[in-house]
């Protein structure tokens, strides 16, 4: 087995500084969509999580981990949050998650990220999520999910 790249093995050491024996995987192909990761998965592309980093109005990162078929509706998330959401462009993703867009894992940021999770991850038993590269992906359950996470369960769409 080919070693994990520098950012998926990171991911992979922090879930084992956490405690949990989930196991960090490198596919042939992208994973950079939530299609794509289905796809190489092969699994619904509802059960991918899809990590998405917004910009919060005092600079500040806010993670999104929404279910793989949904978009989130920002003006819903900010009227729950009471905050304006704002565009992260690649480089404040980067500088904020240490990660690219397309592999931006749920854990193991530059710096603690405040994280809310899509309550329709929950319909399934299993779920994937990007671990640190675009083409290295981590299973795991919805309650691991907010457990890694320190996340807030609610619906954003």
């Amino acid at each position: 087995m080919n070693p994990l790249k520098e950012s998926a093995l990171r991911v992979q050491q922090k879930l084992l500084e956490l405690g949990y024996a989930n196991k960090v995987i490198e596919l042939p192909d992208s994973t950079r969509t939530a299609q794509e990761a289905a796809d190489a998965i092969g699994c619904e592309v509802a059960q991918i999580a899809k990590s998405i980093l917004f910009r919060l109005a005092d600079d500040r990162p806010l993670l999104v981990v929404a279910s793989g078929g949904n978009r989130v509706n920002e003006k819903l998330v900010s009227s729950r949050l009471g905050e304006k959401l704002g565009k992260a462009d690649a480089d404040f993703v980067r500088e904020r998650t240490g990660f690219v867009i397309g592999g931006v894992a749920p854990l193991g940021h530059t710096e603690k990220i405040e994280t809310i999770v899509d309550k329709d991850l929950f319909r399934f038993e299993t779920i994937w999520a990007a671990a640190g590269h675009p083409k290295a992906v981590f299973r795991l359950t919805p309650d691991q999910l907010v457990q890694m996470t320190g996340g807030r369960v609610m619906s954003v769409t």
